[in-house]
Formats: structure tokens, C-alpha cells, sequence
């Protein structure tokens, strides 16, 4: 089915473009705003395929399309959140829980980390942590496709400064070189600038900025670097954006509540004696003490963390689903927190498939210090990697506090047996 001839569209027709949408009423109220790698494909899409009952009602109603074409599908996604913030449209604010919307935030650090925040996250955040905030968008997939597509451009950065070794995206030309002290805070606060002028829809000024800095590099002889702004400039003017709009299309991200019921695990022994697993619960990111359970190990001799951790966690899941005769039921988490690696990990996981449960798990496998901590998740799961990369400090406390509690049991047994 084509666009109904009732219908009126901005100059006739719709040009196969990267742009935003705008639905109107017959009145010519503004309905609805919606973002299109190619517009005409987008818009059209609404007349040719069966929709929910909300956006059916929407079709039924409108009497004219307008639109404003984009450069490319990330300034489409800048400018959707930009005008939805603005002009609050009724059939965008019924889409979702505005707290369930995604934000982009820059940490005040001195080498500052672009991190995707959910609104019921924010809310509970001190804003002073951050140097800006952009949002809300509708999908945490479709911003950080933004983000990665921005990134040959303006090479951000999630490494801790100083680890003392390239990571894999320094290799790749996509960290500017934090991890191994290579670029100064000063430079790296540049480029940080520049991909939150984007993200504020300053792109035109950001371009000429870039040809400026390159022309006056060249005119200095100093080549290397006009042949660096050269080739970010080019990767902006040619950026391969379609998995911005994919990701968003899909809508496959199910929310994880961070601030919900949060539980962590870390096994405490020496030589496999005394061996106890330690249970901790945060609820709204704090510790909730009276939740907190130690288990004594009772079917794994010798020194065998991970046959020791999956006793625990089995044990642990029985106390989850219907109530028997007696036994105290625990509710389900919102995320499982392991301390250690993808030993562990396997280990959780074998446990969920045996009680059929679907529950998101991390490890944090220590390194020489908390910098170095190394979380292992599922990286395909992109709501998970959000939270990890979001949250990495409030995981490391829920770590602590487990081994911290763990160990304590682990003393008093020693203890109790050394007195007898």
C-alpha cells in the first residue's frame, strides 16, 4: 500500500535520504518524530505492513508528512532526540517509560569516558560527575552504533590511563592512546570536545574546525599530524552508519535494573580447609546486610573454587521459585556478580540451565589492582555491556563486599576450630 493520496508530503515526495520525519494531524498538530536512514523507505513502511494498535492509531490520523534530510543517519538520531526533547510529541511520549530511555553521558575524569545511562539510573546519579549529559534516545543500540561510527573520527577512549600496554583499540587506531600514556590529558580533552559538539548537532562548525587545524599543520610542516586530521576528517564525511538504525529497528535490549536486587559471590579457603562461600545482597546500590548468607561447603574436598562456587550457587537456587513446608524462599536477582573469571562464570551458568533460569551474570577477575580488574561478560548482550561499562565501580564494591564477607566467615571457622 502507498502513502495515501489524502496525505500530503513536504515537496511531493520523499527523497531517499538519512533525515527526520515529522507526522501531523489534520489540524496539523505534531504527532510523531521519527528518524530514517532513508526516508522514503521509513515513512512509506508505516502504509505497507501491519502496526500495534498505538502506532495504527497514529497512521489513521495523519493528514501530512514533513521532514528535514540529514547529512548522515547519527545527525538523524542527534537531531530525533534533540526535537522529541523539545516539542514532546504525544505518540513519542507513549512509547515508553521516559525513565526506560537512554542517555549519553561524558564523565568529569581527566580522561573523560562516554557511558549510555538509562533515565531511572540518571535520576539517582550526582550530575556533577559528569561533564555533559545528551538525550534521551529511544535506543541504547542505536547510540552506541553512533559512538563507534563517530570513533575513527574522534578516538575515544574507556581505558584506565597508564595500564603500561596498548589495548586492542590502540592497536586498532581507535583509543588515541590513554591506556599507554601516549596523549596527554590536554589533547585527549580536545577530542572529547569535539565529539560532544557533534553530539550537540555542531557538526558544520567541528568540520571547519578540523580543515582549519589541518591547513594550519600542513602550512607548519608538520605532516604527520595534517595527515591525521586528514584521515578523521574523511571517516566524518563518510561515516557507515546503517547499524544505527538496525540497532534501533531491532529493539531487542530488555532492560537490567542495577539498582534492583543485585547479588555477589566470592569463595573463601586455604588449601580447600574452612572452605565458604559468601552471599552479599546490594538493593538500590547499597549493601543490604540482613539478605547476606554464608554457606558452608559440604560436597567439594580440596582446593576447587569453581566446583565450590557452583555447590553455593546451587544451593543458592533452591531456595528460589515455590515455597515448600518450611523453606524460605529468595527472590531472583536482576544480576549475579561472581568474583573470578570465566572458570566461575561457566560454573554460574551451568547452575541457571539446571533451574532453567535466564538471569545476567559478571566476573570480575582481579588484577594487580582494581585498575586491572578484568570483567568478563557476555559481550553480545548489549544491555549487559552497558551496565558494565557504565557501572564498573559500584561491581567492584559489590566484589569487595563479597570477599570481604567471605573471607570474615572463612576466620571464625578457623578460628573455632583452632579453639577446639
Amino acid at each position: 500500500m502507498a502513502i495515501p493520496e489524502f496525505v500530503q508530503i513536504k515537496d511531493g515526495s520523499l527523497p531517499p535520504r538519512p533525515g527526520v520525519y515529522f507526522m501531523k494531524d489534520a489540524n496539523g498538530r505534531l504527532m510523531y518524530i521519527g528518524k530514517a536512514t532513508s526516508l522514503r523507505t521509513r515513512v512509506s513502511s508505516y502504509f505497507q505492513r501491519p502496526q500495534e494498535p498505538r502506532i495504527a492509531r497514529m497512521v489513521s490520523l495523519i493528514r501530512s508528512i514533513d521532514y528535514q534530510e540529514t547529512p548522515t543517519a547519527v545527525e538523524a538520531l542527534i537531531l530525533e532526540a534533540k526535537l522529541i526533547k523539545k516539542h514532546q510529541p504525544p505518540f513519542n511520549v507513549m512509547e515508553k517509560d521516559d525513565k526506560s530511555f537512554v542517555h549519553l553521558a561524558f564523565t568529569r575524569e581527566k580522561f573523560p569516558r562516554p557511558v549510555l545511562i538509562r533515565g531511572h539510573e540518571l535520576a539517582r546519579m550526582p550530575k556533577r560527575q559528569f561533564l555533559t549529559v545528551f538525550g534521551p534516545f529511544h535506543s541504547s543500540g542505536s547510540v552506541q552504533a553512533a559512538l563507534d561510527a563517530l570513533r575513527r573520527s574522534f578516538p575515544w577512549s574507556t581505558c584506565k590511563p597508564d595500564r603500561g600496554r596498548p589495548c586492542f583499540y590502540r592497536h586498532l587506531g581507535l583509543c588515541p592512546g590513554v591506556c599507554d600514556g601516549s596523549i596527554s590529558s590536554a589533547d585527549y580533552g580536545k577530542i572529547i570536545r569535539q565529539l560532544t559538539r557533534i553530539f550537540a548537532g555542531g557538526r558544520a562548525a567541528v568540520v571547519k574546525q578540523m580543515k582549519k587545524a589541518m591547513v594550519a599543520a600542513s602550512r607548519d610542516e608538520r605532516f604527520e599530524e595534517a595527515a591525521v586530521l586528514r584521515d578523521r576528517l574523511y571517516h566524518l564525511e563518510h561515516i557507515r552508519d546503517v547499524a544505527v538504525m538496525k540497532k534501533d529497528d531491532a529493539r531487542l535490549e530488555e532492560f537490567i535494573n542495577i539498582f534492583g536486587r543485585v547479588e555477589g559471590y566470592d569463595i573463601s579457603n586455604i588449601s580447600g580447609q574452612g572452605a565458604v562461600g559468601g552471599m552479599v545482597v546490594f538493593v538500590d546500590g547499597r549493601p543490604k546486610k540482613s539478605e547476606y548468607r554464608k554457606f558452608h561447603i559440604k560436597t567439594v574436598a580440596g582446593p576447587n573454587d569453581v566446583a565450590m562456587l557452583e555447590e553455593v550457587l546451587g544451593r543458592r537456587f533452591a531456595r528460589a521459585g515455590e515455597a515448600g513446608e518450611g523453606k524460605e524462599v529468595w527472590p531472583n536477582p536482576d544480576l549475579i556478580l561472581i568474583d573470578g573469571g570465566v572458570g566461575q562464570l561457566n560454573a554460574a551458568k551451568r547452575v541457571l540451565e539446571r533451574h532453567r533460569l535466564d538471569l545476567p551474570l559478571v566476573g570480575i577477575a582481579k588484577g594487580f589492582d582494581r585498575k586491572q580488574d578484568e570483567l568478563v561478560y557476555d559481550k553480545g548482550d548489549y544491555e549487559l555491556a552497558r551496565l558494565v561499562r557504565a557501572f564498573k565501580p559500584l561491581l567492584q564494591q559489590v566484589r569487595d563486599e563479597a570477599h570481604r564477607f567471605a573471607i570474615t566467615a572463612h576466620r571464625r571457622i578457623r578460628a573455632k576450630k583452632f579453639l577446639e
